[in-house]
């Protein structure tokens, strides 16, 4: 899952997960407007993968709106990987600003591997 509200940020944790799963992986990119809409979309497809990454980006603004958002994601994705039993990389960055968004655009790679080692056990 890809949130594309922060389009350059997602696009760098796409590459960089992507990286990190190289061609041994069949991979499907669904995009979403944001993170708020990305533990839905793998509760909708939940049965169709072995595993998700869930990419994306929230910056915090000057109302708590950040706040609710990163937590409600967060525990929504922990959730599902634990009700279903299937390993989802959690690779929403939560930032202050969009200079340390863009400094972790690497961190989707964090994700995948996550997601790599518990389908390998």
């Amino acid at each position: 899952m890809v949130a594309d509200y922060y389009k350059d940020i997602s696009n760098g944790l796409l590459n960089s997960a992507n990286l990190k799963l190289s061609k041994k992986f069949i991979t499907k990119i669904i995009n979403v407007p944001g993170a708020f809409e990305i533990p839905i979309t793998i509760a909708k497809n939940i049965k169709k993968f072995d595993g998700f990454i869930a990419l994306g980006c929230v910056i915090k603004g000057e109302t708590p709106h950040f706040d609710f958002i990163s937590q409600a994601a967060t525990n929504a994705i922990m959730n599902l990987g634990i009700e279903f039993k299937k390993p989802i990389g959690n690779g929403i960055i939560t930032c202050l600003n969009m200079k340390q968004a863009i400094a972790r655009k690497k961190k989707g790679a964090e994700a995948a591997s996550a997601v790599i080692s518990v389908l390998s056990q």
